[in-house]
């Protein structure tokens, strides 16, 4: 028999679900403007039919409706534009770092300009020349000095701003290390709050959302690959469940697990290699050798311009512009300092002896090279006396003569002799800065294109998930008004019952009275 209460219960259960979407409204108009939350609805569903199949079911023509029920409190999330997101965020912290690195390392080389290396260079070859013309002329002597020195401190000023900033690349790895272990404990506690909700049926949309923030934050630092495995009890079917993070490398392949189901592993980048440069990177207790990563992100692009150990040697962005620096400077240092030693200065010729002079300090075959662009500078006996600067040719300096510029015109030629800057490479001064600054200006065009590309493509993919996730304030207020008008007519309805059941039972059985 049908119950006479039955359409109270339908109206009751309408009222209370309309309800529950307009608090999950209100939810959202809350939330507009917090950062990674996604926008949440209510899933209705229908409950469950009147009479229920079985032997003692009442003869009805067919199954009644009993009203509606919130199902579930659903966010909406497409995890396929998330790992499109992750994927061009992790580009875009490589990039992006990487293009930061090479802007700071052109504003230091500063070429081409008026203060630049190459323009000392030439300043100073020219002040040779001009002491050339007049060997006896002291002013000229002076000025050989001075742009000598000049020369020397570009060298060190180079060096010690290059030296700087690697070590800033240095800090900022550390910092990175420390940022990435923070983001996986905190993904390690929300992934244990998330695993103790999930088995008793329940969505934790807000966890799930502060879960996806922190693995956007990590995707731009380390390449990873997010999987998830299914909560365990009476969890729902649209339950997420846990969340694993493996880092990877640029072809997928897995290199170690940031985030398992239990626990985070701690990262840790260890300078054990040349120089103190990167070797290794650790994950728990997986080493992996830095020269076989080839994983994007933030801390790659920092150890890739600190400096890593590949085949046995140290490489890297600062690392093998300082290398180059020291080739430059040592090499040139060398070999003006063979052609000055062989020539006669006026103090040889006034004392009738020999005396090999250096030109520059710390330049013979027997010094160590690395480092020496930060060492450079006059030797002793150019500093004491203007008088040592070599400018005669011959060995015998009974038989020079002050006004002979033999040697100084060879010093002035050395600039355009071939000269092994680097093994198995000949070049003359000139060319061989030139490619250094010329690789440094493609490698730095390369990394500030790819970024603004990636960038772009990144911003793209945002806002397709924004336009998913993101809370519309106008579509609230439209699902507001809606929710509303339901929740009138369901109350609306209840006035209607009560209606009628004051009719049936104040109004029945009273004929003829």
């Amino acid at each position: 028999m049908r119950s006479t209460f039955m359409g109270l219960e339908t109206a009751r259960r309408g009222m209370f679900t309309q309800q529950s979407a307009l608090y999950t409204t209100g939810q959202n108009v809350a939330n507009a403007s917090t950062p990674g939350y996604s926008r949440q609805r209510v899933n209705f569903s229908q409950t469950e039919p009147y009479p229920g199949a079985g032997m003692n079911m009442p003869q009805l023509p067919g199954q009644m409706g009993t009203g509606v029920k919130a199902d579930s409190v659903q966010r909406i999330r497409e995890s396929f534009l998330d790992v499109q997101y992750r994927n061009e965020n992790n580009k875009l912290g490589y990039w992006q770092t990487r293009a930061d690195s090479m802007d700071k390392m052109e504003s230091i080389m500063n070429e081409p300009s008026d203060s630049g290396l190459s323009t000392v260079m030439d300043q100073f070859w020219q002040s040779l020349q001009d002491l050339a013309v007049d060997p006896t002329n002291s002013g000229a002597r002076s000025v050989v000095r001075q742009r000598g020195e000049a020369v020397s401190e570009t060298f060190n000023y180079l060096y010690s701003s290059l030296s700087t900033v690697k070590q800033d690349q240095n800090d900022q790895i550390d910092v990175t290390v420390k940022e990435i272990n923070s983001i996986t404990y905190q993904l390690d506690q929300v992934n244990k709050q998330i695993g103790s909700v999930e088995p008793h049926g329940l969505l934790p949309n807000d966890l799930y959302d502060e879960r996806d923030r922190l693995i956007d934050q990590l995707s731009s630092l380390v390449n990873i690959k997010v999987e998830y495995e299914p909560s365990k009890g009476n969890a729902d079917p649209k339950a997420e469940g846990t969340a694993t993070v493996k880092l990877i490398n640029d072809s997928g392949s897995e290199l170690g697990i940031l985030l398992g189901g239990s626990s985070s592993n701690q990262l840790n980048v260890n300078y054990n290699g040349v120089d103190g440069s990167v070797k290794t990177i650790s994950i728990g207790s997986t080493n992996i050798d830095f020269s076989n990563l080839n994983s994007s992100g933030k801390l790659s692009a920092l150890i890739e311009s600190y400096g890593y150990e590949s085949n046995g040697s140290e490489t890297g962005v600062y690392s093998k512009m300082l290398n180059d620096l020291d080739n430059l400077a040592f090499t040139f240092a060398m070999e003006f300092n063979d052609v000055h030693s062989k020539g006669l200065s006026p103090n040889e010729i006034a004392s009738g002896k020999t005396e090999e002079i250096p030109f520059f300090s710390g330049a013979t075959p027997t010094d160590v090279q690395k480092g020496y662009a930060a060492r450079i500078g006059l030797s002793d006996q150019i500093n004491a006396s203007l008088d040592n600067i070599a400018t005669a040719g011959g060995t015998d300096p009974t038989k020079a003569t002050l006004g002979d510029s033999t040697n100084i015109t060879a010093l002035a030629n050395v600039i355009n002799q071939k000269l092994e800057y680097s093994p198995n490479q000949m070049s003359d001064f000139r060319n061989y800065y030139q490619n250094v600054i010329g690789g440094m200006a493609v490698i730095s065009q390369e990394a500030t294109r790819l970024a603004a590309n990636t960038s772009s493509l990144q911003q793209s993919v945002d806002q397709k998930r924004q336009s998913v996730s993101s809370v519309s304030l106008d579509e609230e207020m439209t699902n507001m008004v809606q929710f509303q008008h339901a929740y009138n007519a369901s109350a609306r309805m209840i006035t209607i019952q009560d209606e009628m059941l004051d009719k049936i039972i104040n109004g029945m059985g009273t004929g003829g009275r």
